[in-house]
């Protein structure tokens, strides 16, 4: 399997070992940790198998607790904390070799019809995705070629990530830089049409960019970092369908920065500028 958006589907599909546990892979991968966003999808899904296919994910609240060792399988187990006439809670657990490294609480709503509906519109009017390069192709016009590790990366991503700002390579050029950052994303191909396989993807992308607008007023995005980060939790709500094969604008933005933690809040839009998600997450920043 050579496309990173079926390696994805892949990852996501859980083996069922027992009513309410489930197993699923953790890649051999050169990083330190296993991947929060992978952790996250991974639990949603298994939360998601233990409900009725009709009620849709509307919310999730998870903590990240331990790092976890890539390439060691993880095991989910589900508790059934309520069946509703309207809502379904899930609480999930992540364990990697005995140890609980991951906690995610999920809330699924059946369908209904609101008596009143309004949204902010988008802060700002950014470029349309097509028009922009992506990142690979911003990091190779600098370079002038990727080094076999960022070559390597790029094969396997599974999503196709266009900074709407370019991308910053000096300390000169983050001076002064605001803690706000966007992202044009989508799968690299398609996700097929279960919806929860698409909430589960775009939960595995939420993770991938969001502290970038914590780093951008102290460091360039890419090249060596002076600080490690890791991210503590992570909440996200859902207000309407989408699909993550499909191009969603992440507006990300960092109110906070302090006591060696950072805040990052994001709003996931589509293409005619709705709200599809809201994010918000805190991550740990430490110096090298």
């Amino acid at each position: 399997m050579t496309n990173p958006a079926e390696r994805l589907v892949d990852l996501l599909d859980l083996e069922q070992i027992e009513v309410n546990i489930f197993r699923g892979r953790s890649p051999q991968e050169s990083l330190q940790r296993v991947f929060g966003g992978q952790v996250a999808g991974q639990a949603l899904v298994a939360a998601g198998r233990t409900t009725d296919s009709d009620r849709p994910v509307h919310s999730l609240h998870a903590y990240l607790l331990r790092p976890g060792r890539p390439g060691v399988p993880i095991v989910y187990q589900v508790e059934r904390v309520r069946d509703g006439r309207s809502f379904t809670t899930r609480r999930v657990t992540a364990v990697q070799q005995g140890r609980t490294i991951f906690n995610l609480t999920a809330s699924f709503h059946k369908p209904e019809e609101g008596p009143f509906e309004h949204q902010l519109p988008p802060a700002r009017k950014v470029p349309d995705p097509e028009s922009l390069p992506t990142v690979m192709q911003e990091v190779r016009e600098h370079l002038g070629a990727l080094p076999e590790q960022l070559e390597r990366m790029a094969r396997r991503q599974p999503f196709d990530i266009r900074y709407v700002d370019r991308l910053r390579w000096t300390a000169e050029e983050v001076k002064e830089a605001e803690p706000r950052s966007a992202v044009w994303m989508r799968a690299v191909g398609p996700l097929g049409d279960a919806p929860l396989v698409h909430t589960c993807a775009l939960t595995y992308a939420s993770d991938m960019t969001l502290l970038d607008a914590v780093r951008l007023p102290i460091e360039p995005l890419w090249g060596p970092r002076s600080f490690d980060m890791a991210s503590l939790d992570h909440a996200m709500w859902f207000h309407r369908p989408f699909r993550a094969d499909e191009w969603f604008l992440y507006d990300q933005e960092s109110p906070i920065a302090t006591g060696g933690r950072g805040l990052a809040r994001g709003r996931i839009y589509d293409v005619e500028g709705r709200l599809l998600v809201s994010v918000v997450q805190e991550g740990l920043f430490r110096a090298l």
